[in-house]
């Protein structure tokens, strides 16, 4: 019978009475873990066994960057990364976002998932693990930062919140035609202004 590999002792060998310390790395899995030690003594025909068993980290899922991070503002694609434990992960947008459309899958633990659907192989029984999407991003064409908030929901009900603050884009004025001639008359003539911003004429 083998030792499980995540447990540690402080000693594996020893002579008369004595005691051992297990213990083991943190676990990140959601299910407990558990293992049997044999130890064999010289001379003795029936060894003893004990059973170590390691409490589980509670389900969750949370963001690389925390609860916000930047986009450029110009048109691509914003990946998005986090770490779960989850068997499943359904991400949707909080509040109005109608320029960015939600993506149908995501990747867990390096493979395509589709959003809201059961994680294949169910990693994070035994260990949290990377989970990313990516979004397409329109370009910003305005003069104020865009924040689009995605939230992401595990099985179990967790939940985190990541605000992505997409930068401002370039102020412009822009002016059609670029010539007009008012007839001798004085009667207007009109100039079309395209803007995202305030502007002067001088």
């Amino acid at each position: 019978m083998a030792k499980p590999i995540w447990v540690r002792l402080d000693r594996n060998t020893g002579s008369g009475n004595g005691t051992v310390a297990n213990s083991s790395n943190p676990h990140t899995g959601r299910v407990a873990r558990k293992g049997t030690l044999q130890v064999d003594g010289v001379g003795a025909t029936v060894p003893d066994v004990y059973e170590v068993t390691q409490s589980p980290k509670p389900e969750f899922v949370s963001f690389d960057n925390g609860s916000e991070m930047s986009a450029p503002k110009t048109a691509g694609t914003v990946t998005v990364e986090g770490k779960t434990n989850s068997s499943k992960l359904t991400f949707a947008f909080a509040g109005s976002v109608t320029d960015v459309n939600l993506p149908s899958n995501y990747r867990a633990n390096g493979t395509q998932t589709n959003n809201g659907t059961a994680i294949s192989g169910d990693p994070g029984a035994t260990s949290e693990f990377a989970f990313s999407i990516e979004l397409e991003l329109p370009e910003n064409t305005t003069i104020e930062e865009v924040t689009r908030n995605l939230k992401v929901t595990a099985n179990g009900g967790q939940s985190a919140q990541i605000a992505i603050k997409q930068a401002a884009g370039d102020a412009y004025v822009r002016v059609s035609p670029k010539s007009i001639t008012i007839p001798q008359d004085g009667s207007a003539v009109s100039v079309t202004i395209e803007s995202n911003t305030t502007w002067t004429i001088s």
